[in-house]
């Protein structure tokens, strides 16, 4: 039986390699490492399908290293105790450096991650895990101390088109439509497994592989939504005016609409923090603090998890009060600053830094606590606008 696609193109050099320009491109780490043939134990930490096992086979390739794959979903300490008895016998006996690899590396507990800190720190092995939940909660601190976390990026759709283009190389007998192409990347969201096995899937459905076929092949509706293009804009608008409207159910029809689309969820998450502050304000302060910890959670979940975090938050905000006052008053005072003649800061409130300045009446008669003096009973009156200003309001709190 044939290999899976996805393992038959994996890259065998660097040169075949696409994405992560940050880690692999001229003068960046792990290219340096590669081409200086020396490897150190790292975390990689990334998505699914972003490359992380090719680019441990790829380190590993560089220095002649004997590559041991080891699952965390289906090995314990007894087989990690083997592996590195093993390793040290090849560097004893060979002379051979051992790179394990393990898949998955937060799946084992923090007391099962201790076996490998005495093999670490001695050489025995190098060790290369790979992760795509946040090593910085799922990785014991010692290890973490022993290994360098490197983050890897979701594969961009440039990058699933080049890999692509690559992949149907591989089926001469079909024919691949733009459309269905363009389907699969959607569908795959940066993950280039995905998306490979998707191709794969399709090309054994019909030999003509349209928009209809990889909708047949992936079980899920092609939905017409340009990142870049004008369809981005309308949805993320319309999805704005929903939680501004205080419609929670169109708001959640157009994030479903987003996300199925394969919208980037900080894009999303950072749009209502913005919301939260422009359109509810001090109306209801916590929607602030709920759409950055939103924000926040959805960085450190990812998908497919994320989704419950933005939709929990988009409709608080589409439920939640809503006051305008805060930017409609720094709108008017901007406003004032391009059109008024600007008197200058009031003396009191300026700050007497030296002698000099406090001889000139910087600062003289400002109360700095009005609020304690007022307590005592004495009634502090302090202008804090320029001259010219004096007695305006840009700040309306029962301005809605």
């Amino acid at each position: 039986m044939d290999k899976p696609l996805a393992d038959r193109l994996r890259p065998h050099q660097l040169k075949e390699y696409i994405g992560q320009e940050h880690l692999l491109g001229e003068g960046k780490p792990l290219r340096r490492m590669i081409e200086n043939k020396k490897i150190s134990s790292m975390i990689l930490w990334g998505p699914p399908g972003c490359g992380k096992t090719t680019i441990a086979r790829l380190l590993a390739q560089s220095v002649d290293a004997v590559f041991i794959p080891f699952s965390a979903v289906t090995s314990g300490v007894k087989e990690v105790r083997e592996v590195i008895a093993d390793a040290r016998q090849r560097k004893e006996f060979f002379k051979q450096d051992t790179i394990l690899f393990v898949d998955e590396i937060h799946r084992f507990n923090k007391a099962q991650q201790d076996a490998f800190l005495p093999a670490v720190e001695d050489g025995t092995i190098t060790l290369i895990g790979a992760t795509t939940e946040n090593p910085g909660f799922e990785v014991n601190a010692p290890l973490i101390s022993r290994a360098h976390v490197y983050v890897l990026k979701q594969l961009t759709d440039d990058d699933m088109r080049k890999i692509l283009k690559r992949a149907v190389k591989e089926f001469p007998q079909n024919k691949f439509e733009k459309k269905a192409l363009e389907h699969i990347i959607t569908f795959a969201n940066g993950d280039a497994r995905s998306a490979m096995n998707a191709l794969e899937l399709a090309a054994s459905i019909a030999q003509r592989v349209n928009l209809q076929i990889a909708e047949e092949a992936l079980q899920q509706k092609s939905l017409y939504y340009d990142k870049k293009g004008d369809s981005h804009y309308d949805t993320i608008s319309a999805f704005i005016k929903s939680m501004r409207g205080g419609k929670p159910d169109a708001t959640l029809h157009y994030l479903a609409r987003m996300l199925k689309a394969g919208e980037d969820p900080m894009f999303i998450a950072r749009r209502m923090v913005i919301f939260a502050s422009e359109d509810i304000s001090n109306a209801q302060p916590t929607a602030l603090v709920v759409a950055t910890s939103t924000m926040q959670a959805v960085h450190m979940v990812g998908l497919p998890e994320a989704q419950i975090i933005l939709a929990q938050c988009a409709t608080y905000l589409a439920t939640a009060k809503k006051s305008i006052a805060s930017y409609a008053g720094l709108m008017e005072a901007m406003h004032d600053i391009e059109t008024i003649k600007l008197d200058p800061v009031p003396m009191h409130l300026r700050n007497p830094s030296n002698k000099v300045m406090k001889q000139e009446g910087y600062g003289k008669g400002h109360v700095r606590y009005p609020w304690m003096d007022e307590r005592e009973g004495k009634k502090v009156e302090q202008e804090y606008l320029p001259a010219n200003l004096k007695g305006k309001k840009y700040y309306k709190p029962d301005w809605k």
